[in-house]
């Protein structure tokens, strides 16, 4: 019989009398946390659409960039139910339920799909390298792998000590915008750097969004996140600087784009993702705010990305003029 404090949730929960039903396929997509993908897909497009502003564009390698953005955000996913669950982090959730806190499934099997998928990305970026022919990517890649294993895995995940927003920042950010750009024509742009700023400022403050959330649980169980360090009130007013950089960005760029006005109409969203966290006195208020702000960072990355694309002209020329 397993002792009450093994470190098997689904194991403990067999010990007082309350396991929970196995994992269904459903349960099992939930925790890919598909609602996140915007993180990667985003910046991708962004690099993809800078690259082709700068006269260079190859559909091979931007489709590649785009397989391991997000085998490693299903990655990385896995590989924080898995760290968490087995750290008791999860014990007492607010947010969406986990496999492994909930012992649902067994750590093992977690953390074995949380490895398939960061090697599926592995392999992406393997392509990436050889399509680009551009070989110190590689490195580029094995940070990237270490980074999102790291979040909550490992003796020391920086995830526990504040620096969870910072990292979101630079990988679904700079490091993945400007990583797109150089793989495909070879140099680092000016608007490169603008654009991995902005989406990256989405993508913490999507992070720092769902630290508020769990700042009570977090707390208890000696997890420091930023929001625990800073408090309530500072990390809501740091979340709505966040918010408001890409479009601070995105002012400069609609003056040389036909269709840059048009993205603006992202504050729909993004504005009552604002209000949402700022007014928040429950942890489904951020539940909520955090959809909002996911459904942000893609639209926003898409649809700046098509404006990119469209040019000062748009995608309409009158021939001849």
């Amino acid at each position: 019989m397993a002792s009450p404090r093994s470190g098997n949730p689904a194991k403990r929960a067999q010990v007082a009398g309350t396991a929970p039903s196995p994992a269904t396929a459903r349960d099992w997509v939930a925790a890919s946390r598909p609602r996140t993908l915007g993180m990667a897909i985003a910046p991708v497009a962004l690099g993809s659409a800078a690259a082709f502003n700068a006269q260079g564009f190859h559909l091979g390698i931007a489709l590649a960039c785009l397989a391991l953005a997000v085998f490693l955000q299903i990655g990385v996913n896995f590989a924080n139910d898995y760290s968490d669950g087995v750290r008791g982090t999860d014990a007492v959730r607010v947010g969406p339920g986990r496999l492994v806190g909930a012992g649902k499934a067994e750590p093992r099997a977690v953390r074995n799909v949380a490895i398939a998928f960061l090697a599926a990305g592995a392999l992406a970026g393997i392509l990436v390298v050889v399509l680009s022919g551009r070989w110190w990517l590689l490195l580029v890649g094995l940070v990237c792998i270490a980074a999102a294993w790291g979040y909550t895995g490992g003796k020391r995940p920086y995830g526990y000590f504040a620096l969870g927003e910072l990292m979101a920042f630079l990988f679904f950010g700079p490091v993945a915008v400007i990583g797109t750009v150089y793989a495909i024509i070879g140099r680092i742009t000016a608007d490169s750097i603008a654009l991995g700023v902005a989406i990256g400022s989405i993508s913490a403050a999507l992070m720092l969004c769902n630290n508020l959330r769990d700042i009570d649980t977090d707390r208890a169980a000696g997890k420091r996140s930023l929001a625990t360090l800073i408090g309530r009130r500072p990390s809501k007013a740091l979340y709505v600087l966040l918010m408001l950089v890409p479009f601070v960005i995105l002012w400069v760029f609609s003056y040389a784009l036909a269709y840059g006005i048009a993205v603006f109409a992202v504050l729909l969203l993004a504005g009552p993702a604002m209000v949402v966290v700022v007014m928040a006195r429950t942890p489904r208020d951020l539940i909520t705010a955090l959809g909002l702000t996911g459904l942000t960072a893609l639209l926003y990355g898409v649809g700046l990305a098509v404006a990119i694309w469209g040019g000062p002209a748009g995608f309409v020329s009158v021939p001849g003029a």
